[in-house]
């Protein structure tokens, strides 16, 4: 049997049943988070993996093909799934489309995982286990370890929470919300290319051009959102709002830079400097500069942060995409109501034509 917003609404069934398996899928990352094995995007990064063997030469063009034949692909799987799903018979159809999205939200969000790989790092550095501290670090970030001392490693959490806030939730909610079931999937599939293919190293500074250029494409809205949602749900306000404004921009990442500056400014910390990453020593403009440096405290703090904003990232997203679905129904409503008026004008002069063809006394 149809839900009743089916009956009587296509379109308010769809974003309804989008807001219904978002939440879903959410909820399903805060209780089961990534699994060990067999996860949906260790999938794609495999199947990823092999093509670029195929695929790879020194050239941007091969790149570009690397990145439209995955991410497209993925893309368009997706909308293949939710076509079909589509189509059901009436009885399955609803139940199938918020499982569908329920599931894809589950594997794409990495809130969960993260906080758990930042609070395990922080724990071996809070028991002084450096070895520990930097045998974890590598499941959170691309940093090399042995480089880095205990406050320095702390740093990279914060940096590392801060980014992939954006990047494991608050980005893909904005696409799921845009693009349903496919906007979710192309999303993963752009950020997870890039983690792979999108850095500087001598193999990949041309081949991962294309998705590196395309990754800070689809990354623009969830990072501007992740940094005004820490804005309001930071404990310094005005400090998040401060350095997001001052130091944003100074980042060599376009999407990562108001994000971390927005943290360091919440947190009231002080971010950035000199890193080692990929072989390469980077010396990147500090963020919230006069603030005191990271702490091991300050990690769970980060955790604690990184959470409400992405339950804040959930709840705008859906009511966006609620409300964007209002107002695309009102216009059909006023056509349709306007198209009835005439209709019933034009048998009202139809039958007086008629009446008055018959003439008096007929």
């Amino acid at each position: 049997m149809d839900t009743p917003w089916r009956r009587s609404d296509p379109v308010r069934g769809e974003h309804a049943g989008y807001a219904c398996g978002a939440a879903l899928g959410f909820l399903g990352d805060l209780i089961a988070a990534d699994p060990r094995r067999g996860h949906p995007v260790a999938a794609f990064g495999r199947a990823a993996a092999a093509v670029e063997r195929r695929l790879w030469r020194d050239h941007r063009g091969w790149g570009a093909a690397h990145t439209v034949l995955c991410a497209g692909g993925a893309a368009a799987g997706a909308a293949l799934v939710r076509r079909a799903v589509r189509s059901a018979p009436a009885p399955l159809r609803d139940g199938a489309g918020i499982a569908l999205t329920a599931a894809t939200a589950w594997a794409v969000l990495g809130g969960t995982s993260l906080g758990r790989e930042a609070r395990a790092v922080g724990g071996a550095l809070a028991a002084g286990d450096l070895d520990v501290a930097r045998e974890r670090l590598p499941h959170l970030c691309g940093r090399d370890p042995q480089a880095l001392d205990g406050p320095q490693m702390a740093r990279a959490v914060v940096e590392s929470v801060a980014e992939n806030t954006s990047d494991a939730v608050v980005g893909a909610l904005v696409w799921g919300a845009l693009g349903g079931v496919p906007g979710l999937v192309a999303f993963r599939a752009v950020n997870t290319l890039d983690a792979m293919v999108g850095h500087k190293s001598p193999r990949h500074r041309r081949f991962g051009w294309a998705s590196a250029r395309l990754d800070d494409l689809a990354g623009w809205p969830g990072s501007r959102l992740t940094a005004a949602l820490t804005v309001l749900a930071g404990p310094d306000r005005r400090g998040a709002l401060r350095a997001w404004r001052a130091d944003g921009g100074a980042h060599p990442s376009p999407n990562a830079g108001p994000v971390e500056a927005s943290f360091a400014g919440a947190l009231g910390v002080r971010l950035g400097g000199t890193l080692a990453y990929g072989g390469r020593v980077e010396h990147r403009p500090v963020l919230n500069d006069g603030a005191p440096p990271v702490a091991v405290p300050d990690i769970e703090r980060a955790v604690r942060l990184s959470r409400r904003v992405s339950a804040l990232a959930l709840v705008t997203t859906v009511a966006a995409r609620l409300a964007a679905g209002a107002v695309r129904r009102a216009p059909s409503s006023v056509s349709r109501r306007a198209a009835g008026a005439r209709t019933r004008a034009a048998v009202g002069a139809l039958a007086r034509t008629a009446h008055d063809s018959r003439g008096p006394g007929a």
